[in-house]
């Protein structure tokens, strides 16, 4: 018998750790591999040879790994590109030297290039011993094929809540005020437009839909002369029609050369101030804690992400599948139901799913009721978590034990 290999790459979520954990426990209940091996920090580490053995995982540690936010493997953003054939002999190397039957790869849109890549590779030289999935996560939502991708709920969930909290704390003065609330989402609005699940969100701006100051500012004053607030939630991919962000900062140094945005609430704090329309503007950028606040874990993603990982495993013992990404898609009953499917890497890769511009309302108004119906299942029930001295129970991160 040969062993695998799960590592995970890019921005983590709340519940990229429950995917490694099903994978962990699928192979305890069907041992196809002798070994189960973590690779610390994604492709970086791997090229190291920075390993750590999860095979024997006690269930104890698997069900507080589920619950574990961000990469308890580490991450990286490091690039494998495919002119570089010095990686590929290097990472193929280590594949034989540790006996590595299927690498599970857990990221998003460029970790699915990486499966992609390594796939191809595997096929131009004639390697069909070592093999490659991709399990997807990402809170942008944003990979195609896909019904949703696991860690884009909780965040969701996350999102909808905060929004609504901070609208009751905005009510409580008679004061006239608007409160921007920025999300993450570079290219796509998915993320901004799960705040409309609170049903307080007056006015949405989304990547998708070009930022026109003037009908903005026209509706931002119609709805304090109705209330004398306003509740904004901006993506911090919102641009112009000219494809420039509104976001007041802008670096391409993520490794990948995509945008590093933050600042599209204060850029729009800044518009309306100067327009005279509020003389009171707040700004709470979400940050980081979008992504990672596992104590608001949605149950139906940390579920579904520990099945992926149970999914991804499964699909491995035909000795035969790689090149894929393990996929959901939504039954069509009346009850939300998901099956887990099979996609080309390579159809993932690259590309890029955006929030569907028939659920978008025109003058920035929000999300259509189908909208609402999409996203409203996913965001459902919470899963018991296990507390220690008062703070959530967790999982040392592996990378820290080297």
């Amino acid at each position: 018998m040969a062993n695998c290999l799960v590592a995970q790459s890019g921005g983590p979520t709340a519940v990229i750790n429950a995917t490694v954990a099903g994978l962990v426990k699928a192979n305890q209940l069907n041992p196809y591999y002798d070994k189960v091996y973590g690779g610390l920090n994604g492709i970086e580490g791997i090229l190291k040879e920075e390993f750590v053995d999860l095979t024997a995982m006690s269930d104890a540690e698997n069900r507080i790994l589920k619950q574990t936010p961000a990469s308890a493997l580490g991450s990286c953003r490091y690039k494998l590109k495919r002119d570089n054939r010095e990686d590929f002999a290097k990472l193929f190397a280590i594949l034989e030297k540790y006996n590595i039957e299927t690498m599970f790869y857990t990221g998003g849109n460029d970790s699915m290039d990486t499966v992609a890549a390594l796939s191809e590779y595997a096929e131009k030289n004639n390697i069909s011993k070592h093999r490659f999935i991709g399990c997807p996560k990402t809170v942008d939502n944003d990979l195609m094929h896909t019904d949703h991708c696991p860690g884009y709920p909780s965040a969701a969930k996350f999102i909808a809540n905060v929004a609504l909290s901070t609208w009751l704390d905005v009510n409580v003065y008679t004061r006239q005020e608007v409160f921007i609330l920025e999300t993450m989402g570079r290219d796509a609005g998915w993320l901004a437009a799960s705040a409309c699940l609170s049903g307080i969100v007056d006015l949405l701006i989304l990547p998708e839909v070009a930022f026109d100051k003037e009908v903005f500012l026209k509706e931002l004053q119609k709805c304090i002369a109705e209330k004398n607030k306003c509740y904004v939630v901006v993506s911090e991919g919102a641009k112009y029609a000219d494809g420039t962000y509104l976001a007041a900062g802008e670096a391409k140094n993520d490794g990948f050369g995509h945008a590093v945005l933050g600042g599209a609430g204060a850029a729009l704090k800044e518009i309306i101030l100067n327009s005279g329309i509020s003389k009171r503007c707040k700004v709470q950028d979400l940050s980081t804690a979008q992504r990672c606040f596992s104590v608001m874990q949605s149950l139906v993603d940390v579920e579904e992400s520990y099945r992926l990982g149970m999914s991804a495993h499964m699909r491995s013992v035909d000795g035969k599948t790689s090149g894929v990404m393990v996929g959901m898609v939504r039954n069509n009953d009346t009850e939300y139901d998901i099956n887990y499917v099979t996609i080309p890497a390579h159809e993932v890769a690259n590309y890029v799913k955006a929030f569907p511009s028939e659920w978008i309302l025109p003058n920035y108004h929000g999300v259509s009721d189908e909208a609402l119906a999409y996203m409203s299942p996913l965001i459902k029930g919470s899963p018991v978590v296990i507390y220690e001295n008062g703070i959530p129970a967790f999982v040392k991160p592996y990378y820290m034990n080297k």
